[in-house]
């Protein structure tokens, strides 16, 4: 047969023909058909919000996506990932159909370095759009479809906090955890296993049976941490026989002692929920760190960075152990934190004060360069810093800045002055302590006031000082100045006289005049380095005297000795006369405080010897040299 021939105008025709069969069936979203990316994109919000419902999803596990992507992801903990689109491209289905992939980039911020890796998935078309095929590879390239994402936190070993000659005040020491195990147990069980164990360990009960019985059935409810060799006998014997109760052993960075400069190393524990909600990017529930003292203020030092490990494991309890690791950080060790404390001598300090019931503390420095040594609470301060932060009137301690003023306005040791059993200051009188020696009354010298703490001799020499002339002696001496120390610390205030009555009243360490015993330490220690001393403990923190004070001088150093060293050698503190050793110097002091027809006493004592400086406060007390005195001849001999 002929070929069959088509006239030009036939031909051209057909070829439009063809043409409009090709436009029609093109849409308005261009020549391939309605772009996948809006459905990709779609998807990636989904997966970050952890919400898929109501997705459109296609493949064979579209009905249990929902469900399915939440137990995927739930063992990585409350974190959300960035999930975005990071490429899309167009592909035929292996029926010919048309069909698309999508790259899709994941990143979880489970450590500083985050988990990032990418996934494909596959979208096919749906109506007038498209929709994904899911798969559970679709969150894991890797992931059979019974396996989960399971991270595990590497904690990182705890820095040590160091004293003196580097010995460690606080390291790991072994513990013993008790608590309640839901998982042993029926719920019934665990809440009388509960009873049980507070009524053993002297807790709350109720409150920690309400803790177990609402706990998951996983979980270890801790009721209590002792340290392993504080267990006692009784404890250990009867825990084991309590259905539901597990003792679990571990390490806890711990002081020597529970009470081991306590309110000032601060403690080691889970986390709070504050402390999550408050810095959630460093904290999670479950987390160990610093909660209180120099362990929370230094806690990002010596806690370290956590690690993460991240494992495919099977979603089958009776599947093994089998897990294959897909991602890791190792964790960074935290820094040890050095301070000047010194561990035996704080210890001593501390078993000076271990049988006065009153607040009371101790503060020892170095007054070379201001180490402090000791910084003790005795038992009565509740947990309260009072040895470096407690603000109380010195009393006739202050009398040491006083006496440096009247130097300062012209008068001498040997420079008389009045000493009358009483004083008025417009309508207030002001007297001498119970028992002031009569034989010290009238004209006597400076250093005798000194030495026989004349309040009204200091009264009467006031007109001698300017308004800001105590309070410049003071600060010569490193009280009322503020420093960034690196941990709680109050150096006291002298603050400008509102009355005449106040101005008599801060001679004597009262009005208006408050100090910590830290502040005393450094006050009497400033006398016997011969210039002014600034209290440091966190040896990475660099302290220095301020440039605006007067400094003290040598002269003026060797005049306050001297009158300092009549207080032990023929006054208040002549008990302190016998110590071997280099000569001490000390200065006594009460302090009034309370309302009126219900007056108590705040004793001081302070004193140096040779590179030594010590100050001791009872909150409530007969004299500084009765009440005070005694544990400050303890710390001194310690100090040998």
């Amino acid at each position: 047969m002929p070929p069959l021939r088509i006239p030009a105008r036939a031909g051209a025709a057909a070829l439009a023909l063809a043409l409009a069969g090709s436009l029609a069936a093109c849409t308005e979203d261009g020549d391939d058909g309605p772009d996948p990316r809006p459905a990709a994109e779609e998807l990636a919000q989904a997966l970050a919000d952890g919400d898929l419902k109501g997705l459109e999803l296609g493949g064979p596990g579209a009905a249990e996506a929902a469900t399915a992507y939440p137990e995927i992801v739930a063992r990585l903990g409350e974190v959300e990932p960035e999930v975005t689109v990071e490429d899309v491209q167009r592909d035929t289905g292996t029926d010919g159909d048309p069909g698309a992939t999508a790259t899709l980039a994941w990143s979880w911020p489970l450590a500083p370095e985050p988990w990032s890796y990418t996934t494909e998935v596959a979208l096919e078309r749906s109506g007038g759009g498209w929709r994904p095929l899911w798969d559970s590879t679709v969150v894991e390239g890797s992931l059979e479809d019974d396996e989960l994402l399971d991270a595990t936190t590497v904690t990182p070993a705890r820095g040590d906090i160091l004293g003196a000659r580097g010995l460690a005040l606080v390291t790991e020491r072994p513990v013993l955890r008790l608590g309640v195990d839901r998982s042993r147990v029926t719920r019934a069980q665990a809440v009388a296993a509960a009873r049980r164990l507070a009524a053993l360990v002297g807790i709350d009960a109720a409150a920690y049976a309400r803790q177990v019985r609402a706990a998951g059935e996983l979980a270890f409810v801790e009721a209590i941490t002792l340290r392993r060799d504080e267990v006692p006998p009784a404890v250990a014997r009867a825990y084991p026989d309590i259905e539901g109760v597990l003792g679990v052993q571990d390490e806890l960075a711990l002081a020597p002692s529970r009470e081991f400069a306590a309110p000032i190393l601060g403690t080691v524990g889970p986390v709070t929920a504050e402390m999550v909600e408050e810095d959630p990017e460093r904290y999670r529930a479950g987390d160990v760190a610093g909660i209180s003292g120099l362990q929370a203020r230094y806690d990002e030092q010596l806690r370290g960075t956590p690690g993460v490990v991240v494992a495919a494991v099977s979603d089958d309890p009776s599947g093994g152990d089998d897990e294959r690791e897909l991602f890791r950080v190792d964790a960074v060790d935290g820094e040890d934190l050095a301070l000047t404390l010194d561990l035996d001598l704080q210890a001593a300090a501390e078993a000076a004060l271990s049988d006065i019931g009153p607040a009371s503390a101790v503060v020892a420095l170095r007054p070379s360069d201001g180490a402090v040594l000791a910084a003790a609470n005795g038992p009565g301060t509740d947990g309260y810093n009072v040895a470096t932060y407690g603000q109380y009137a010195p009393g006739s301690t202050f009398k040491i800045a006083s006496s440096l003023a009247l130097l300062r306005a012209g008068l001498r040791p040997d420079s008389p002055v009045s000493c009358p059993p009483s004083t008025t200051v417009d309508g207030k009188r002001f007297g001498n302590y119970s028992g002031y020696p009569d034989a010290a009354l009238g004209r006597i010298t400076l250093r005798e006031a000194v030495a026989q703490s004349c309040n009204t001799a200091f009264i009467e020499a006031r007109d001698r000082l300017g308004e800001d002339d105590l309070a410049a002696a003071a600060a010569s001496l490193g009280l009322g100045v503020d420093h960034d120390l690196g941990f709680p610390a109050y150096f006291g205030s002298v603050k400008p006289p509102a009355t005449e009555t106040e101005a008599a009243a801060d001679l004597i360490g009262q009005g208006t005049v408050l100090a910590s015993p830290m502040a005393m330490a450094a006050v009497i220690g400033s006398v016997q380095a011969g210039s002014t001393v600034v209290p440091r403990l966190v040896e990475q923190v660099e302290v220095e005297a301020p440039q605006d004070i007067a400094p003290l001088t040598g002269a003026e150093a060797r005049q306050l000795r001297a009158m300092l060293r009549a207080v032990v050698t023929e006054g208040t503190g002549r008990l302190l006369g016998d110590l071997p050793g280099p000569p001490v110097i000390a200065k006594t002091g009460t302090a009034e405080y309370g309302a009126s027809g219900a007056v108590d006493t705040h004793a001081w004592m302070v004193a140096a010897q040779g590179d030594l400086a010590v100050a001791v406060l009872v909150e409530r007390g007969g004299s500084g040299s009765g009440t005070a005195g005694p544990v400050l001849r303890r710390v001194l001999s310690a100090a040998r």
